[in-house]
């Protein structure tokens, strides 16, 4: 089989303009086999090291409803296992059941993707869809066994599944208490596991537009699930909100270690009472709160959060994307935009806001990227950087006081035409995993390609050197 990686290069260019001669670390590629291999930006390495997860959606047919299998890529022995792959599956533009999007707790040994319904259930439940899943987790403790030429991870013969939240969406009776009536997608565990976020799709109001909630692990949680569902944001109906109203919840993610703070990008109706805004929002959920005081909702009731969350607006200016939480829960970072009209990365206090009358608290652009920012920030380990895509090269920015602040160097090559995207960084802080399409060879060496005809998106890595002011 075909194995390749990138040319090291030796030039680093820092965002005030000047350059800097230094040895580029070579990329690496990781996985060859002929399907995709997507990160998704998401908590993709475990928390010891060993394991990085994906899923192989747009192998055989389009979105996450043509994923058909979980797997982690072991590290040190560059075997690609399987711990999950559904009895039947569905596929095409109608499919079922679809899973992807796949996470990891780093308080345990378990993973947490996205669930379709099962191919015995779509008679009733219908096919693949937002508002149509459910979140499965799969925990790490099985034998890896070869079968058929690959490598898969059994527990007592088979995989270890289980459903982390309940669906229900009936019509002639409230929702079961803990349950949701839509889908979940895109979980992510806060640090310590103990509670997970999500972004939420209602399947019995659609007037209503997507929003964010939590699970916990709770002893009144639904039948089948180990998780207790809320909502963390109510938003309005499309089209109905006042002036400072929400209508809208996505991109979001824990700010602090133990998720009592959840941030996300909010579309607020501006004071016009016409126009919309997208805006910096934190959900807070005090250790206290009790997720039983959450209302399920019915037919003709939205889910309502449960007591004692709190939503608190940091940002009037335009902000987008997945946002993150420093690793010390202190500040967040999130896309902005610069006086060109570029997104550039920004930096405010978790408890802070643009309106503040103390300048710390307010936000502070990071990056001055000639060609701005795109998806994939993700803060170092240290706190002291952040990592994101520009032009195409994997690039750090640091974010310490100091003469450093907002200094950036490219990790990578860019503007070269690869396209490097989702990367994600070690628990250890000394690797920086990404996505990037590149030619796939069989085991014949013939160069095959996806049901679309591009290439498969494999990973690859480099070292994360380490960093301090000096580096900039």
């Amino acid at each position: 089989m075909k194995k390749s990686c990138f040319v090291c290069v030796a030039l680093v260019i820092l965002t005030n303009g000047m350059t800097r001669a230094m040895d580029m670390p070579a990329e690496v590629q990781l996985t060859f086999a002929p399907q995709s291999h997507w990160l998704d930006n998401n908590d993709n390495f475990s928390a010891d090291g060993r394991f990085l997860c994906y899923d192989t959606r747009e192998s055989i047919g389009p979105g996450i409803e043509n994923g058909q299998t979980i797997e982690v890529l072991e590290l040190t022995t560059g075997r690609s296992i399987v711990v999950y792959k559904p009895d039947r599956s569905i596929v095409g533009e109608k499919a079922a059941p679809g899973v992807g999007a796949v996470s990891f707790s780093l308080g345990g040994n378990e993973l947490a993707f996205i669930h379709g319904p099962l191919v015995d259930e779509v008679p009733v439940r219908g096919f693949y869809g937002k508002p149509n899943r459910n979140g499965a987790r799969i925990r790490l403790d099985g034998e890896i066994v070869e079968r058929n030429g690959a490598w898969h991870m059994f527990k007592d013969g088979r995989y270890s599944l289980s459903w982390i939240d309940k669906r229900d969406v009936a019509t002639d009776r409230d929702t079961i208490p803990g349950a949701h009536r839509g889908g979940t997608h895109r979980h992510e565990y806060c640090v310590t596991g103990t509670r997970i976020g999500f972004t939420y799709d209602d399947y019995l109001l659609t007037q209503y537009d997507r929003t964010i909630g939590y699970l916990e692990p709770h002893p009144d949680a639904p039948p089948s699930a180990s998780h207790y569902f809320a909502v963390l944001v109510a938003v309005k109906p499309k089209g109905t909100s006042k002036a400072g109203e929400l209508e809208k919840a996505y991109g979001d993610s824990w700010v602090d270690p133990s998720g009592t703070m959840r941030a996300f990008i909010g579309v607020v109706r501006c004071d016009d009472g016409i126009s919309y805004q997208e805006s910096l929002y934190v959900a807070d959920i005090p250790p206290e709160v009790d997720v039983v005081t959450a209302d399920s909702g019915s037919v003709d009731r939205f889910p309502s959060p449960p007591e004692g969350i709190g939503i608190r607006r940091l940002t009037h200016d335009w902000a987008g994307g997945i946002v993150r939480g420093a690793p010390d829960g202190t500040r967040i970072a999130y896309y902005g935009k610069d006086k060109a009209d570029r997104t550039q990365l920004f930096v405010i206090a978790a408890s802070g806001s643009d309106r503040s009358d103390i300048p710390e608290m307010r936000p502070r652009q990071v990056t001055f990227l000639e060609h701005g920012t795109e998806a994939g920030l993700r803060w170092l380990p240290s706190g002291n950087a952040v990592l994101s895509i520009s032009d195409n090269g994997i690039v750090v920015t640091w974010v310490k006081e100091g003469p450093a602040y907002g200094k950036s160097l490219f990790l990578t090559l860019h503007g070269d035409g690869k396209d490097r995207h989702a990367p994600v960084i070690s628990p250890d802080g000394k690797w920086v995993a990404y996505n990037c399409p590149v030619k796939t060879y069989d085991n014949q060496g013939r160069h095959v390609k996806n049901y679309a005809g591009q290439d498969f998106i494999q990973i690859f890595k480099i070292p994360l050197p380490d960093l301090d002011e000096t580096s900039f």
